[in-house]
């Protein structure tokens, strides 16, 4: 049987199955300027998962993921590829630092965890698809078990009565004139919490317990009272849990987390390095040899049953400034066959960020005073500015790429945010000379620009 990827369409774009991998390229220019060359690897990854799931299972099996390693300077974009990469293929997506297996040593959690926290949010993903699909059966159902509890007592012989009062007591919910009545409703009570010491791991404890507690405690209602708006709320939840089978939507899970899972590995050229023996350094490449498995394709036991690592997708990512991917363990960078540099961001490449893409800066400030019905009109030589002003900063201090424009776009519009609500004109003009009369006083003095911008 062949399986295939999700490939509802959506607002972005066509099909999955139909993109091609200059389309994907396309599809995140909406979102990240530049990095041609990233795009393209991961664009390439996409389209190759597209691919296996085409094939026949016997030689799909035989199929590994080609995972990418990412190699350039903070803030140019890197999580950026990937999460929009995942969000086009409707894949579970977990962002993890590579270094925080290192701050605890072996007494926190362990590499297994990215699996079991991939696995959850996969859950969560499935669960809102489900509850989008019953969402209109369970408002008819709280509906109707609202108008049991809202239905005066009705004489035996009035069956017609009752349904005519029935229909008029919908007429005035829906219209919201009865949102302010009191109901009363049983609601759930939650079972007692308590601690169990014990030197079992958290997982494994989970996994003993999460079957027993309900038989013993059983599940206990109480009547409360409520507002009919916030009983309808309650209400409408209670009947999408009973009508979304939780079995199915962690069978669904865990096979999306096996077949089109990706894992960002951010920081990784943080753990590069050999064992010297002494020194803080000296759990870099024990943690890179507990990685390895996981990269590899192996079992991981999670709370929901077992999951398979063959076919997830990795995407290491690193500044490389210190290290180089040469000092990871060989078995690591043979794990990681695709390698592709991301570039510094020019003035120009700043310039376009402020404005090109969907969730531009720009466009974000300028919605944002929109709501206390203030116009922002940015000019293009105030565009120019913010970006010379980023790039200069970046040049002058340390390099955290798109991030500077965040720095300086707050302070520029420090006084129109905080005077906001007051304001009486209500059209504000950036334009160069704005720009330049905000961060005069910083840019005058060398160490408040470094400390502020």
């Amino acid at each position: 049987m062949v399986i295939y990827l999700p490939s509802q369409a959506t607002e972005a774009g066509p099909l999955l199955d139909e993109l091609t991998p200059r389309e994907i390229v396309r599809e995140l220019d909406k979102y990240v300027i530049g990095q041609a060359e990233a795009k393209k690897a991961v664009a390439i990854a996409l389209r190759n998962r597209i691919r296996r799931q085409k094939l026949d299972p016997e030689m799909a099996e035989e199929v590994y993921p080609k995972n990418i390693l990412m190699i350039g300077p903070t803030g140019v974009g890197k999580t950026e590829i990937a999460r929009r990469l995942a969000k086009l293929a409707n894949s579970p997506f977990l962002k993890v630092e590579a270094s925080k297996f290192t701050e605890v040593g072996y007494v926190g959690r362990d590499v297994d965890s990215m699996i079991r926290d991939l696995v959850e949010i996969a859950i969560d993903m499935v669960r809102e698809e489900r509850l989008e699909e019953v969402a209109d059966r369970a408002e008819r159902n709280a509906e109707e078990r609202l108008l049991d509890l809202l239905m005066p007592p009705q004489p035996e012989p009035g069956e017609t009565t009752a349904e005519k009062t029935r229909e008029k007591l919908r007429e005035r919910l829906r219209a919201g004139r009865l949102d302010d009545r009191i109901v009363e409703v049983d609601v759930r009570e939650r079972g007692p919490t308590f601690e169990i010491a014990t030197n079992m791991g958290v997982e494994e404890m989970d996994i003993s317990l999460k079957d027993v507690l309900p038989g013993i405690f059983g599940t206990r209602t109480k009547k409360r009272k409520m507002r009919v708006a916030e009983a309808l709320e309650y209400l409408i939840q209670e009947e999408e849990q009973k009508l979304i089978d939780m079995d199915q939507v962690t069978r669904v899970a865990i096979e999306r987390v096996e077949r089109s899972g990706i894992i960002f590995l951010d920081e990784i050229d943080k753990i590069a390095g050999r064992e010297t023996g002494h020194g803080p350094d000296v759990s870099r490449e024990g943690v890179q040899r507990d990685i390895l498995p996981i990269i590899e394709g192996t079992t991981v036991n999670t709370r929901y049953g077992f999951v398979r690592t063959d076919h997830i997708l990795f995407i290491a990512a690193g500044a490389f400034h210190v290290s180089k991917p040469s000092d990871l363990i060989p078995e690591l960078q043979g794990r990681f066959p695709i390698r592709v540099e991301l570039k510094s961001l020019t003035e120009e490449d700043f310039i376009r960020i402020l404005k090109e893409p969907k969730n531009a800066l720009v466009k974000q400030y300028t919605a944002l005073l929109e709501t206390e019905g203030i116009t922002l009109k940015f000019t293009d030589d105030a565009l120019e500015e913010i970006a010379r002003m980023a790039a200069r900063v970046n040049e002058s201090a340390e390099n955290i790429g798109a991030r500077r424009l965040h720095t300086i776009m707050e302070k520029v519009l420090e006084e129109i945010s905080f005077e906001g609500p007051d304001l009486r004109k209500k059209f504000v003009r950036i334009d160069g000379e704005y720009v330049r009369r905000a961060l005069a006083d910083i840019v005058k003095d060398q160490d408040l620009s470094r400390y502020i911008l």
